[in-house]
């Protein structure tokens, strides 16, 4: 965005600027790969599903950087939640995605699967979630718990279970409902957070 823009925005009556959502679904159809990413997702006819995570972050925290945002750069998480689903229906679908979009790094996780894999691999005893926001509402920060999805008609549709504000504010905060603080703290540092995006307010409690 231009500075003049920027500034138009800034000034601008307060009833009269669009909303979080109204400028995350802008950033979204302006993001020629996530659009094309969102359209592939949406032909696997999963249910309830977004892509979320890092690809949203990122685009959110590019777009204010004034930086190009590049899907690529990051892995693609696809979520989705479907109770009936086999577990090794995840690692079919990423097979069935990355033969259609080669380029990306798919990730595919089944909600509805992961107290399953978390007792086992993690040893951590959660309840199962009852629905996708309830998994995505667990993400390690509040401003990654967001996903976009499409819908038939081509509008694009925003799951965030803990709202917009953190991901548009810049704030980087632990949010406990799973991850540990040590998980938080690691991974803000291994994705190198305050590196690639300056202006970030990171929290360390």
């Amino acid at each position: 965005m231009d500075s003049g823009k920027r500034k138009s925005l800034q000034t601008m009556h307060p009833d009269l600027r669009p909303s979080p959502a109204q400028r995350l679904k802008a950033l979204v159809e302006g993001a020629n790969a996530l659009m094309s990413a969102l359209e592939t997702v949406r032909a696997l006819n999963l249910g309830a599903w977004c892509i979320g995570a890092g690809a949203v972050r990122s685009l959110v925290w590019d777009s204010l950087h004034g930086t190009d945002y590049r899907l690529a750069d990051g892995d693609v998480d696809v979520v989705y939640f479907d109770a009936d689903s086999r577990p090794e229906q995840d690692a079919a679908f990423e097979a069935r995605l990355r033969s259609l979009m080669p380029a990306l790094r798919w990730e595919v996780t089944n909600q509805a699967h992961v107290h399953l894999w978390s007792a086992k691999l993690l040893g951590q005893a959660i309840a199962p979630f009852a629905c996708l926001e309830d998994g995505i509402a667990t993400w390690p920060e509040f401003a990654t718990c967001v996903g976009v999805y499409l819908d038939a008609d081509d509008s694009i549709g925003i799951i965030a279970p803990h709202g917009l504000d953190d991901l548009f504010n810049l704030r980087v905060r632990h949010n406990p409902v799973i991850a540990s603080l040590a998980t938080y703290r690691a991974r803000v540092k291994s994705k190198r957070f305050a590196e690639r995006w300056p202006r970030l307010s990171i929290s360390d409690i």
